[in-house]
């Protein structure tokens, strides 16, 4: 049977002969056009990874379980935008991330950023089919199990947005320490251009007043010299 995802998509949902319940997200726009598309693969993907076995068991702890969402939910959210073709700075900003963190996800330098490119290959290859075990829920309660999922991921990213905030605030107040801190070197700087100013006239005047002496000495020997030989004239009278 068909039935309409949170993205408003329709996703083929069927049951095994186990009572499992099957869904088929084959159909998921691989290169989206429009925010529609972009949430499309994006939840396909976040479905798509959450579902593995290996995450399902790591999901288990409230702790990692709420890293682990938030960190899945950049990853598939990253990567749904980079194949829409946006910008690594639109992508940012629309998720309240930072350019280092966007490119290190999309760059598979993360695990949940491994594990999305591995669930879009799938995808790509149309193979992305999965079977959740039908014990506690009905089919139609993947929906509300979703819903959860989103929430808390809201959650999460409203708790990103505001260290983000937080971040940009003693960012801006360390800058301000910086161009103050510049202030006071240009200052000193300066002061000590004055200094060296100051330092080359006084060594100038110094020289000045050495050969001034220099001269008056001079000046005071040529006088004894006249004076010595006046009297010697004097004296032979």
């Amino acid at each position: 049977m068909s039935e309409i995802n949170p993205t408003g998509e329709a996703t083929n949902i069927g049951t095994s002969g186990s009572g499992d319940v099957l869904i088929d997200l084959s159909n998921i726009p691989l290169k989206p056009l429009g925010k529609r598309e972009i949430s499309q693969l994006e939840m396909a993907l976040i479905i798509g990874t959450l579902y593995r076995p290996e995450i399902l068991e790591l999901i288990h702890d409230p702790v990692e379980r709420s890293t682990w969402v938030d960190s899945l939910a950049v990853a598939a959210g990253a990567y749904a935008r980079m194949k829409a073709g946006l910008p690594i700075s639109q992508i940012a900003e629309e998720l309240g991330r930072s350019e280092t963190t966007i490119r290190s996800h999309l760059n598979m330098k993360t695990k949940a950023g491994k594990l999305v490119h591995e669930t879009y290959e799938k995808l790509k290859k149309g193979e992305l089919k999965l079977l959740i075990p039908f014990i506690k829920a009905p089919a139609a309660g993947i929906e509300d199990q979703i819903k959860v999922l989103k929430e808390e991921l809201e959650k999460q990213r409203e708790r990103n947005r505001e260290l983000e905030v937080r971040v940009n605030e003693l960012t801006e107040l360390l800058k301000h320490r910086e161009n103050e801190v510049q202030v006071l070197k240009e200052e000193v700087n300066r002061l000590q251009s004055e200094m060296e100013a100051k330092s080359k006239e006084l060594n100038t005047c110094i020289d000045s007043n050495r050969l001034l002496k220099e001269r008056i000495d001079g000046f005071v020997k040529n006088l004894y010299k006249v004076l010595e030989e006046l009297q010697n004239t004097l004296s032979t009278r």
